[in-house]
């Protein structure tokens, strides 16, 4: 990408705007209903990388899918850029804590899926798919296959794939979380470069605190089931951030602000 078009691409948003008005969404598991998310109102400007946080059961990974169009609430609405959402959200690209990339693919034809699915033109996927993979420092291994990848190489292969479509929306379930320390910094950097490239909106589901105060532009906190929104945190930091805004007071006071809600909810 050239320098003026990284300069274009920084003030003109290419994501989706998301409304959610009064979600509610119940599941019945053996005649016994377990309500997931109660009421839940939210916004999200088109570009805007927001993540949601909260505890464990507490409807995160629920309001995901259901943004994505996998999951019908059972009550409440969705508009995307101002349309209701009725089905599944063909413009999202979605990323999961397990990497789920198939075994029998290389790591080329993995990101290459949604080409295959899509029927994009094959030669312009390829150089699309070509072109994410050296940027997140997989171009030397195209041909190897998933077994033969570290976790966190694998799952730099997933975040390729789930960009290869150019997605209006990405969505990401924890896909950090089950990577060591090192690994997820380093994938923390990868998609903080990727994001600021071309700004498509993003939801970011996390447990961690300081990972959401480090990546987002908002930081939503969540209640314990059934989910509902506690409190939205404008973070103020510029974009993209360098890993040193860790050591940063200002930094430490949001992330301290945001632990202390969760005392106040009796999470912690």
């Amino acid at each position: 990408m050239t320098a003026a078009a990284m300069s274009a691409s920084a003030v003109t948003p290419r994501g989706v705007a998301i409304k959610v008005s009064d979600l509610r969404m119940v599941f019945e598991r053996e005649g016994r209903k377990v309500e997931a998310l109660s009421a839940t109102n939210l916004e999200i400007a088109a570009g805007r990388f927001c993540a949601i946080l909260g505890p464990s059961g507490c409807g995160k990974s629920t309001l995901m899918m259901l943004v994505a169009g996998l999951y019908r609430p059972t009550a409440g609405t969705i508009l995307l850029d101002g349309q209701p959402l009725t089905g599944c959200y063909t413009h999202a690209g979605i990323v999961f804590q397990s990497d789920v990339l198939l075994p029998w693919l290389t790591v080329l034809d993995n990101v290459l899926l949604p080409a295959t699915v899509k029927r994009l033109p094959r030669e312009a996927a390829v150089a699309r798919a070509r072109e994410l993979l050296a940027r997140v420092g997989l171009a030397a291994f195209e041909t190897h296959f998933p077994s033969e990848l570290s976790g966190g190489m694998r799952q730099r292969a997933s975040l390729c794939r789930a960009l290869l479509h150019e997605p209006s929306l990405l969505l990401m379930d924890e896909p950090f979380g089950a990577l060591d320390a090192l690994t997820r910094e380093r994938m923390q950097a990868d998609l903080s470069r990727l994001w600021a490239s071309d700004l498509k909106t993003v939801v970011f589901i996390t447990h961690d605190i300081e990972e959401a105060v480090l990546l987002a532009d908002e930081v939503i906190v969540m209640s314990p089931r059934p989910g509902r929104i506690l409190r939205r945190f404008e973070v103020p930091f510029a974009q993209p951030r360098p890993p040193a805004i860790r050591r940063d007071p200002a930094f430490h006071h949001m992330v301290d602000e945001i632990r202390a809600l969760f005392e106040e909810s009796g999470v912690l």
